[in-house]
């Protein structure tokens, strides 16, 4: 049974957010065309902005009249399937999986509207595996959540660029959700985990912190999350993506300036999505790892083309041209920028 001061506080975040979304609705036109908009999404802190859209329903108040399925995801591989399929119009995906469909789709298959998080990707190993570095994971069994996905591709980069490792034989796909029991049963001795999985790890006692993601790139930054459509849905709903944008950038500005306010709700909506709780203090660990926003970050999306194709998961080392289009995102911007909403409540 959910605690009536944590229903209270939850209820007193989203308030505004709900009274936000009144102000957008219509300023984008007639969704008469779109009577479902299919969004898909992970259960994951770093991908914040679905989560907490969908589970106030800021969404599909933003879009009515249209009407809003979702479908959850473990990782990009399958939720880019789901995209080409037709099962989904809209959905948050990492990088590398949005490369390998632009790959694959020959520029035709996807775009990518805006960006949703940066860095929030733990390095953690087992207690007793004897790793006290990242340098320590040459041989180890290292968990990423799929074959293909972000983190699947970067630590196979790790592994093979950096540590000179001559096969990746060795990271293993394995389902967030399942990574803390198969490292208890000794299975694994590492996971390459977004969040809030690393900190689930770390708190439950299982592993300990080596490093996070983004002390391995130049700048310290990196892309994790994308959102991402294709180009037809595109052309033919730009009323929907912007509908959709303007309730994601509201969303991405309130959790840039007050995380914390965040974590008790976004808390509730995953285990809502998972159907149990998360130990105490994960999520609030989590929050303090992530950056949200609704930048692409395209130099990301530049050098995980190159490591992409090192791994033979795209044919060209360069990103091919056309995959971020940013043009609905831009005025959505615009539009807030004048606006000037309250984040401290």
């Amino acid at each position: 049974m959910r605690h009536p001061l944590l229903i209270a506080l939850a209820f007193a975040l989203w308030l505004p957010l709900f009274q936000g979304c009144d102000k957008d609705k219509g300023s984008a036109g007639t969704n008469a065309n779109a009577p479902e908009v299919r969004l898909g999404y992970f259960g994951n802190v770093t991908h914040a902005q679905a989560v907490l859209g969908v589970s106030t329903g800021s969404f599909e108040k933003a879009i009515a009249p249209s009407k809003l399925s979702t479908k959850v995801f473990n990782a990009g591989p399958s939720l880019i399937e789901a995209l080409f399929a037709g099962e989904i119009d809209i959905g948050y995906v990492g990088p590398g999986p949005a490369l390998n469909a632009h790959s694959k789709g020959r520029g035709e298959k996807i775009r990518v509207i805006a960006g949703a998080a940066a860095n929030g990707v733990l390095i953690v190993a087992r207690k007793d595996a004897g790793i006290n570095s990242i340098q320590d994971l040459a041989g180890k069994r290292v968990a990423t959540p799929q074959m293909g996905n972000t983190q699947d591709i970067s630590a196979k980069h790790y592994l093979l660029s950096e540590l000179k490792q001559k096969d990746v034989n060795n990271v293993l796909p394995i389902a967030n959700t399942e990574q803390a029991t198969l490292m208890s049963r000794k299975e694994i001795d590492a996971a390459w985990a977004p969040e809030p999985w690393g900190s689930r790890l770390i708190i439950e006692g299982q592993g300990k912190l080596l490093a996070q993601e983004k002390d391995l790139w130049p700048n310290k930054n990196f892309s994790l999350t994308l959102v991402v459509t294709t180009p037809q849905y595109l052309a033919k709903h730009p009323e929907v993506i912007e509908k959709i944008l303007s309730v994601h950038v509201r969303l991405t500005h309130w959790l840039t300036a007050q995380p914390q306010n965040w974590a008790t709700p976004l808390d509730l909506a995953l285990k809502s999505l998972t159907g149990k709780p998360l130990p105490a203090g994960v999520v609030q660990s989590s929050m303090g790892y992530v950056q949200f926003t609704e930048e692409p970050l395209e130099e990301t999306l530049v050098t995980m083309s190159k490591w992409a194709y090192d791994l033979k998961l795209t044919n060209s080392p360069t990103m091919a041209p056309g995959l971020v289009d940013t043009t609905i995102l831009r005025k959505v911007q615009a539009q807030q920028a004048t606006t000037q909403p309250n984040t401290d409540h």
